[in-house]
């Protein structure tokens, strides 16, 4: 009996575990058995391989092949297991030495013609084999930049199965055609990574002061907004000047959204690393799943809310959306994660983003109050559509009334741009930084409640207005929580040590606006 063992890497969600890919040649019936919990794509890798094989120039060797992946309780999906499965039954027939691939991860999908195909989730899989002490990977040649961005890892990028089999033999490498690769197509839920045109800027927004105002402290705190108006008031041109205010994403944030982004199939070629924060704008006609993530039990897909992570998600039109779809936002906005259960397990999606709604007033969206045609109980119960569980949620809200004749005329002359309010963002999110250091909080909107009460309660003083609101009960705990987060960031905007009352109080303005 003759014996090779390569790796390879299985995802749930954007986790990844170390597959040991296990080949033995045995006397016996001839034919490839594979096992190990394997799913049907990855059932049907015999014959993919068995191919490539052949068209690579190698013989197959008739004998019983038996395949292992362990560990055997763990479900293993997709077809990135055909590298590794060919080059563990070469080494097993002596055809490449067994040593030369035992301590590589392999990771890909093989061509009938020997080729190696580009693959989802490659950056995930790279970091799972890192962590796991191995330092040594081969991908597919098109998803090469995108491995590489793993530090302390050694990549081979592959285009033929042929050409790894002479890297492994130490033969020189053989003559290929070139073939414009491409990443894999995302199968999901047809959800793109929107394009922020660069000469969008906030000076464009004529009047909405206020508005204008609750952009800065949502970017400087990573808080939720909603923005209630007559259409033409400039909802969504603010909602789409938000990420013009917010600072490129660190490094190690980058390369967690760019992970989920590599999953979903959704990175662009030639821009392997997401730098800058997310922005996703799904229509209302969206699915929950779409929304939240999920799929059948093989192929489990991130959702909008995740491919908006460290980033904005815009829901225009919000009660134009199914109930049900905004509802599933609740979880996400409190816990930072989707959890997508199957009899496989369980897939986590990290979802920490900033979430931003627009409404209308009412269905048939005059411009003028005074135009609408709607009764006051069509009035009430569209805007009922998005619940009070969900609007609870939500940091700052506000009703927008349209732009005066004078701001449209002479606003743009006082009207600060994107890059003056960035500045203020940035030394803002320095000062948060600076208070938060040694926890693992980012930014105030991220501070769990009860170390808000604990270790971040402002003055007795500067909370007067928001204890009379809780007596009223117009004020729940989780608005207090949320009013607190966001006194601390009108507070690191202005430069306060702490919130004073009018920074809470401008909270409570902020939190109260638009309640429906």
């Amino acid at each position: 009996m003759t014996l090779a063992r390569t790796r390879s890497v299985s995802l749930v969600g954007v986790d990844g575990f170390v597959v040991d890919v296990e080949a033995a040649i045995t006397s016996g019936v001839p034919g490839l058995h594979l096992v190990g919990l394997p799913d049907t794509a990855l059932s049907e890798a015999r014959d993919r391989v068995r191919a490539a094989i052949f068209n690579s120039g190698e013989d197959w060797p008739n004998r019983h092949v038996t395949v292992s992946l362990f560990p055997a309780s763990m479900p293993k999906k997709g077809a990135t297991f055909d590298l590794a499965i060919a080059v563990a039954l070469l080494g097993a027939a002596e055809v490449v030495p067994p040593r030369s691939c035992a301590e590589m991860v392999l990771i890909g999908e093989l061509g009938l013609d020997g080729r190696v195909r580009p693959a989802q989730g490659v950056l995930p899989a790279v970091l799972a084999a890192a962590n796991s002490g191995y330092r040594t990977v081969v991908v597919p040649r098109a998803n090469a930049e995108e491995a590489e961005l793993v530090p302390d890892t050694k990549v081979v990028p592959a285009s033929t199965l042929r050409g790894l089999l002479c890297l492994l033999r130490d033969e020189p490498p053989p003559f290929e055609e070139d073939e414009e690769d491409s990443p894999a197509p995302y199968k999901g839920f047809g959800l793109r990574l929107q394009d922020i045109p660069p000469d969008l800027d906030l000076a464009d927004v004529r009047g909405q002061a206020e508005a204008r105002r609750a952009l800065e402290i949502s970017a400087a705190g990573g808080h939720h907004l909603f923005f209630a108006g007559p259409p033409g008031c400039g909802k969504t041109m603010l909602a789409e000047r938000l990420p013009t205010l917010m600072p490129p994403l660190e490094p190690e944030v980058a390369l967690e959204v760019t992970a989920i982004h590599s999953v979903a199939g959704t990175l662009r070629p030639g821009q392997p690393l997401i730098t800058q924060p997310p922005f996703y704008a799904p229509h209302h006609t969206a699915s929950r799943a779409s929304m939240v993530g999920g799929g059948s039990g093989r192929v489990l897909q991130p959702g909008a809310v995740s491919l908006a992570h460290r980033g904005i998600l815009f829901l225009d039109e919000a009660p134009e959306f199914i109930a049900g779809t905004l509802d599933a936002l609740r979880q996400p906005l409190e816990e930072g994660e989707v959890r997508i259960s199957r009899i496989e397990g369980i897939a986590h999606f990290p979802a920490r983003f900033t979430l931003v709604l627009a409404a209308n007033p009412c269905p048939c969206a005059a411009a003028k109050q005074i135009d609408c045609s709607c009764a006051p109980g069509v009035r009430r119960k569209y805007a009922s559509r998005v619940s009070g569980p969900l609007l609870d949620r939500i940091d700052l809200k506000l009703e927008l009334t349209p732009a005066s004749r004078a701001e449209l005329r002479y606003d743009l002359e006082f009207a600060e741009s994107s890059k003056v309010v960035a500045e203020r963002v940035m030394l803002a999110r320095e000062r948060t930084m600076r208070r938060l250091a040694g926890t693992p909080w980012r930014s105030n909107s991220e501070v769990p409640g009860p170390e808000l009460r604990r270790r971040f309660t402002p003055p007795q003083e500067a909370m007067h207005g928001a204890d009379e609101a809780l007596q009223r009960g117009t004020l729940s705990a989780r608005g207090l929580d949320r009013i607190l987060r966001v006194a601390w960031t009108i507070a690191d905007l202005a430069g306060h040590d702490e919130p004073g009352p009018d920074d809470v109080g401008g909270a409570l303005t902020l939190w109260s606006a638009g309640r429906q």
